[in-house]
């Protein structure tokens, strides 16, 4: 009998345990898809310039990046072919060891990629809404 309560409390830790990991974990597939649909911007960009700026804190990095709108497949903000936008985002620095979603690839010049974007509200720019695969597809 003492045997099968410390199985059943045994197991009820390691739940407990893995449910506290999963919840810092990267984000499931799906979860990366539906917000590359639901951006507002769904474009194919070519980058002109990055600039990499120490951030607020000093494990993070500022990105400001200059982009050529090559293609359109939707746009809420009215943007077409050959428009100049200006990107920006925050990368933070992880510990090898960090368990949790993945941050936004660097960006860099001379090369085309989409673009999975909303209209900076504060600013005259654009921010990346999909996390991790802002700037690619699956």
């Amino acid at each position: 009998m003492m045997k099968g309560k410390l199985t059943r409390h045994g197991l009820l830790a390691a739940f407990l345990l893995s449910s506290v990991g999963q919840s810092f974990a990267e984000l499931a597939p799906s979860v990366y898809e539906a917000r590359q649909k639901a951006a507002p911007e769904s474009l194919k960009i070519e980058i002109l310039r990055v600039e990499i700026e120490p951030g607020e804190q000093s494990d993070q990095q500022k990105v400001e990046a200059v982009a050529m709108v090559i293609g359109v497949e939707r746009t809420s903000s009215e943007l077409k072919p050959d428009q100049i936008i200006n990107i920006s985002y925050i990368v933070t620095d992880r510990a090898r060891s960090y368990n949790g979603p993945g941050e936004i690839p660097l960006l860099i010049e001379g090369e085309t990629s989409v673009a999975y974007l909303a209209k900076d509200e504060n600013g005259p720019g654009y921010l990346p809404v999909a996390g991790v695969m802002s700037f690619q597809n699956f």
